[in-house]
């Protein structure tokens, strides 16, 4: 939710503090601005700022950036966003002004608004604000009525406008664009929700499976949650940790409550309402996104985007994409998938993540062929090409490829059973057997071997052999392959595991395991080794108290074979032949999920004496064979050119 492309182009670190690593971000930036450095912005476009009034009498703070010439009309592509619409001095401009340069030199309106309650906007922020689906009132407000109020301003006051609208924004900016989308105005023409958030509590940034994303949330809401005096245009200052060192940092302050009494002092306010509903009760089902989209125009064009190492909303495009679908199967809702981080197609070349590497300029192969020919289709009746229902990076073997439908109709499942001494194999196990190992929450996980206070992005495709070597990661490997073996769409972990303890956290990761002679990097800085890298391709963690279901968690029986089953979501990736496939298992990923302490409790008010050493148990026998499902793609498939 938190890295849109907007804020890393006009917002500091401090305010995007989850931002990854800042300097990294920072030159990507960099690199992809000065593809077009000859255009200078200030000689094609007229710079004015506005205060745009809602129905309830609130204004928010509005700059447009107008074409100077006026021989023809324009579309107006639309952005608002909590992360601050800088420059706001009227000499100063944005570097790029569209979702890429292409926008900028073909002419388009640009508005950029500070959401209700932010910067220089009037009224109260409210993170994640529920939709309403009736307004019986001028004071019955939401973001979709602050954008339906917004367009209504812009047609009225713009006259240089063609009478189309398109919205567009990564992460909080893309939900505001779904937003846009629910009970749409009649003008809205084209929709491009980026790495939007869908649902909180099952799969975005706050939790996952009901367990608490701990760092992402403390760094995300202490940035961009705090009460505020009156309109600003400043950021904020970083949260001081005191320390690089966050596995410390959140270790000592131990259960989440003790966060707002050590360091937010009811500053934050999300923070306590957090700590005030542990679980899916109706403040966190009125966030979710997807029971709404009925209300979403059938014939509106939409491009959903998604990367598949977005460390805060995968769940998020994919479920949102997924539903509408669901609702309108003859929709023109289309989907694109590439190799990123979060926002990393707007941010960053997308040729390397970490020390993987993907062949080619994926984010510009995005920019050129995917999103701006949908705007300009729709918005200009440029329709220069027919963009397909779904085009998806494949990792592993890193080409762009296109489908009628997603996931791929040739698909078959397979499962990746868990068998004795450590091996992996579509083979079903023939024997009884368990693994077993024991969860300290006084030593967890960590979920990263880089020491750092914020989660930042690359841990999402990290090798993984820190995790591997410790004593509480049940390892699972596959001989070498002497094929390819390709999957696409979800991945789901079918475990029977069980516990001493009353709950526990199972955390599942799928590994590309490379061949011991893979070549090292060149240029490589850090002298990483590439023989037998592990590379993470998905992770995921599921709260077993939830098991049965998310508004009323029950206990474990301690000792009793549960079977709990959870997906690790989407990927689409060829293991190589030589390559291996790895599972992990695992009950902790600290501080990125807050810990599990063993205890059917209230975690995010937890006593010390809560948190104990649990035995866990994975069994593995014929009638409890814990596995994963992943979709096999058959051999043949379309290139794109």
């Amino acid at each position: 939710m938190l890295g849109s492309t907007f804020a890393r182009r006009s917002v500091s670190t401090a305010s995007l503090l989850l931002a990854g690593s800042a300097i990294t971000a920072s030159a990507g930036l960099q690199r992809v601005a000065a593809q077009d450095t000859a255009f200078d912005a200030k000689q094609h476009y007229i710079k004015r700022d506005h205060m745009v009034p809602m129905r309830d009498g609130v204004r928010l703070f509005t700059i447009v950036y107008e074409p100077r010439d006026t021989t023809r009309t324009y579309p107006i592509l639309l952005v608002r966003t909590p992360y601050s619409i800088r420059p706001y001095e009227p000499d100063q401009y944005r570097r790029v002004l569209g979702p890429s340069q292409e926008f900028d030199r073909e002419g388009y309106i640009f508005v950029f608004q500070d959401v209700r309650g932010k910067f220089r906007s009037e009224g109260e922020f409210e993170v994640m604000r529920p939709f309403k689906t009736t307004k019986r009132t001028p004071k019955d407000v939401d973001e979709s009525s602050d954008t339906f109020d917004t367009i209504d301003w812009l047609l009225e006051n713009l006259s240089r406008n063609n009478g189309r609208v398109g919205m567009w924004g990564v992460s909080y900016p893309g939900w505001q664009t779904v937003m846009g989308m629910m009970n749409a105005h009649p003008a809205l023409k084209a929709a491009s929700p980026q790495a939007s958030p869908s649902d909180m509590f099952i799969g975005d940034d706050f939790h996952h499976n009901g367990a608490f994303r701990l760092m992402y949330a403390f760094s995300w809401l202490a940035g961009n949650a705090r009460t505020r005096a009156g309109q600003t245009t400043a950021s904020g200052t970083r949260f001081d940790y005191g320390t690089p060192d966050g596995y410390r940092f959140f270790m000592d302050a131990g259960a989440p409550a003790r966060i707002d009494s050590l360091y937010f002092q009811g500053q934050v306010p999300a923070w306590n309402d957090f700590m005030r509903h542990p679980d899916y009760d109706e403040y966190w089902k009125a966030q979710n996104v997807l029971k709404d989209l009925g209300t979403v125009p059938a014939d509106l064009p939409i491009l959903n985007v998604a990367g598949w190492f977005d460390a805060e909303d995968f769940y998020g495009p994919m479920s949102i994409y997924y539903t509408l679908e669901k609702l309108h199967p003859k929709n023109r809702s289309i989907l694109a998938v590439g190799p990123w981080l979060h926002g990393g197609w707007n941010s960053m070349p997308g040729d390397q993540l970490g020390n993987i590497k993907f062949g080619a300029p994926t984010s510009r192969h995005f920019q050129t062929e995917i999103q701006f020919p949908f705007f300009q289709c729709h918005l200009k009746d440029a329709c220069a090409k027919t963009l397909a229902e779904a085009t998806v990076f494949e990792t592993g073997s890193n080409v762009w490829r296109t489908y009628d439908t997603w996931p791929p109709k040739t698909t078959s499942p397979r499962r990746l059973y868990f068998h004795a001494n450590g091996k992996l194999s579509f083979d079903p196990p023939r024997s009884p057997g368990v693994d077993e190992y024991v969860h300290d929450p006084r030593k967890p996980v960590p979920f990263s071997a880089e020491v750092r206070t914020t989660q930042g992005h690359l841990w999402m495709i990290e090798d993984q052999r820190f995790a591997a070597m410790r004593p509480d990661v049940v390892v699972y490997e596959s001989e070498p392959l002497t094929e390819d073996v390709t999957i696409a769409g979800p991945i789901i972990a079918d475990l029977h595991a069980s516990t001493s303890g009353t709950d526990a956290d199972w955390v599942v990761k799928l590994i590309d395991v490379l061949p011991g002679d893979t070549p090292d990097n060149e240029p490589n800085p850090a002298g990483v080794r590439m023989g037998h890298f592990q590379m993470l391709l998905a992770g995921e963690v599921f709260r077993a108290k939830y098991r049965q279901s998310y508004e009323k968690p029950v206990p474990l029986v301690p000792g009793q074979a549960t079977k709990v089953a959870f997906e690790l979501r989407d990927r689409y990736h060829t293991f190589k032949k030589g390559h291996r496939i790895m599972v992990q298992v695992q009950s902790s990923w600290f501080p990125v999920i807050d810990r599990n302490p063993g205890v059917f409790t209230n975690i995010y008010h937890a006593r010390p004496e809560h948190y104990r050493r649990t035995t866990q148990r994975i069994h593995r026998s014929p009638g409890r064979a814990s596995h994963l499902v992943v979709h096999v793609l058959e051999p043949a498939r379309e290139i794109v050119p």
